[in-house]
């Protein structure tokens, strides 16, 4: 079972907007993403595999908001197929400016809230020693 950091309720009060009504679904997709960019990151779990330092907790809770948010903002749904074209035609097909998001931990779109979140629990970068 896939971890999931967030709670619709806690994007709510990230972002001071209502959760979207598929936010449980974006909540587990920026989970991931979070996941993803932690990938060497150490920190102590439960045997479900979640933080178990409250501080950790609630930085990846807020890591995952802020991947929501970011998302939300650059009108992906979490796929990470928006906004990759500055235009796009489906017929007769006409694609133009291709846009390629930065690369992050992972490899994965992290937005710039959740990587500052990340780096001041001191995850990343994730480094073993």
């Amino acid at each position: 079972m896939a971890r999931v950091y967030a709670t619709p309720e806690q994007l709510t009060a990230w972002t001071g907007q209502p959760a979207p009504p598929d936010a449980d679904r974006l909540l587990a997709r920026a989970s991931e993403d979070v996941d993803d960019a932690l990938i060497s990151a150490v920190y102590a779990t439960d045997a479900a595999g979640m933080p178990t330092d409250p501080a950790i907790v609630q930085a990846l809770a807020d890591a995952t908001c802020a991947q929501v948010e970011y998302q939300q903002a650059t009108g992906d749904d979490g796929t990470g197929a928006a906004g990759r074209w500055d235009s796009v035609s489906i017929g007769p097909v006409s694609l133009s400016g291709r846009k390629d998001g930065p690369a992050a931990a992972g490899d994965v779109d992290l937005a710039p809230r959740a990587y500052r979140v990340l780096r001041r629990a001191g995850l990343l970068p994730g480094v073993i020693w």
